[in-house]
């Protein structure tokens, strides 16, 4: 699972062999075939700055990222660190290949409120036991008293009373509920990762590498609205963000298997969204770490309508196939099994 041991002992690469090998052994021979015969074609990769930058594409399909990885790699021997879930760490073989790839786990809220249940109830936790917890952190509410009484009239007691009194090692940080509330060790949990999770895509800039983020934090053929995660972690590190918009990747991975079936994938990249121009207005002074409750409560209006316009960067570069439904219907899933 994605921890703090884990995330606190992941080392990037600037030249991260992982990835190297996949598209040799794996992409090449795959897209060169004649009967998976793969067209990779990255329009405007003359925008892109020489310097370290952070790509925010649409994600349409599990894949939509190997192709642009392998044309960036071929052509001009650029290098990515990736965004991913947090549960693409829960296998331990995945998790290897993900670390070997540069591939960074994000540590939601939800993920470890759900894969903390996990370890103690054996079992994912049941959409109500999720909601009043979840309900609960969002609040910013330390009181177990007052989720007990939310978890007894949503029928969960059992459960919810469980996750507060079971002494346990939580996703790499010691829990003894006779010295600290469970609310408070959700809280203290995600912000020691979040603060380890700053800590790796500085390092990356740092080693040259540039950061791939899917704003919509789901997948999805047409565009969904965008989460303010990428606005507040480029304001934090100053960043140049270039808007990319994949088209076709879906047709090229229908299903969950990393083999194309053939086809062609465009990649339109945007003009660059530079801090100290096009971004320019919505830079913060003050030192602030992402993802937390205090920085969403100081800066959200201007983190919301960065990311509005990142997203209609990203949705001029789109073909009809990949724009906004009309009806804004979502196709992501719900509930706390989409964290598994």
């Amino acid at each position: 699972m994605l921890t703090l041991d884990v995330l606190e002992s992941i080392e990037l690469s600037a030249i991260p062999w992982g990835q190297i090998l996949t598209a040799a052994a794996v992409l090449m021979p795959n897209y060169h075939l004649p009967w998976t015969k793969t067209e990779v074609i990255i329009e405007g990769a003359e925008k892109i700055p020489d310097t370290p930058v952070i790509y925010a594409m649409n994600h349409t399909d599990r894949y939509n990222y190997w192709p642009f990885q392998y044309r960036l790699w071929r052509n001009y021997q650029r290098y990515t660190t990736t965004w991913v879930k947090g549960k693409y760490y829960n296998n331990k073989a995945v998790r290897a290949f993900m670390i070997k790839t540069n591939n960074l786990a994000v540590p939601s809220r939800g993920y470890l409120i759900t894969a903390d249940a996990l370890n103690v109830l054996g079992k994912p936790p049941a959409d109500k036991t999720y909601r009043v917890i979840r309900e609960a952190i969002n609040s910013q509410s330390v009181n177990t008293r007052a989720l007990r009484e939310a978890a007894a009239a949503e029928g969960v007691l059992s459960e919810v009373v469980t996750l507060l009194d079971t002494p346990r090692d939580m996703l790499g940080m010691r829990f003894e509920p006779n010295h600290q509330n469970y609310l408070e060790a959700m809280v203290e949990l995600f912000q020691r990762m979040m603060e380890r999770f700053v800590e790796l895509n500085e390092e990356a800039v740092r080693l040259g590498l540039d950061i791939l983020v899917f704003p919509e934090g789901t997948r999805s053929v047409r565009l969904q609205e965008g989460k303010p995660g990428l606005a507040q972690m480029a304001l934090r590190m100053k960043s140049t963000i270039v808007p990319v918009g994949c088209n076709g990747s879906h047709e090229v991975y229908p299903g969950d298997r990393p083999f194309s079936r053939g086809g062609r994938v465009v990649y339109r990249v945007g003009d660059p969204l530079r801090p100290d121009e096009e971004l320019k207005e919505f830079q913060i002074a003050d030192h602030f770490t992402p993802f937390t409750f205090e920085a969403e409560e100081a800066y959200g209006e201007t983190f919301q309508p960065m990311t509005e316009l990142v997203m209609d960067r990203i949705e001029e570069l789109l073909d009809p196939a990949h724009l906004p439904s009309e009806d804004g219907e979502s196709e992501s899933t719900k509930g706390a099994n989409r964290f598994l």
